[in-house]
């Protein structure tokens, strides 16, 4: 089982994930983060950090980035083929570069997210 740790409240977040959830079997959980101190607590991860970033929990391991997207292309049959293709290493590389990008910009604009938290 795949645990992954997404922000719901995001809309191309949220987009996204409604995709790969069509999908994807009973081998990956999907888990909102939106003020969620379940999460927190399963991940060990602050509110920040799991709005910053995608988590994925495999094998008791908590994985989070551009590295938690080939967990879950690897485990939806449909996007095997992006797993790999991005796990090898130049080409994850740049995934990674340009997942960094994006999420600070998808950060930045779900911010006020945490201080809606502390309501």
């Amino acid at each position: 089982m795949v645990k992954v740790f997404f922000n719901n409240s995001c809309n191309i977040c949220r987009a996204e994930i409604t995709h790969y959830k069509k999908y994807s079997n009973e081998s990956v959980e999907w888990i909102d983060v939106t003020n969620n101190k379940q999460a927190q607590k399963i991940t060990s991860k602050s509110y920040k950090e799991l709005l910053r970033r995608m988590h994925v929990i495999q094998d008791g391991k908590v994985i989070d980035g551009a590295e938690s997207f080939l967990i879950i292309w690897k485990n939806i049959p449909k996007y095997n083929f992006l797993y790999k293709i991005f796990k090898i290493k130049p080409l994850f590389f740049l995934l990674n570069i340009l997942y960094e990008i994006a999420a600070y910009f998808l950060f930045i604009k779900n911010k006020h997210l945490l201080s809606d938290e502390k309501k």
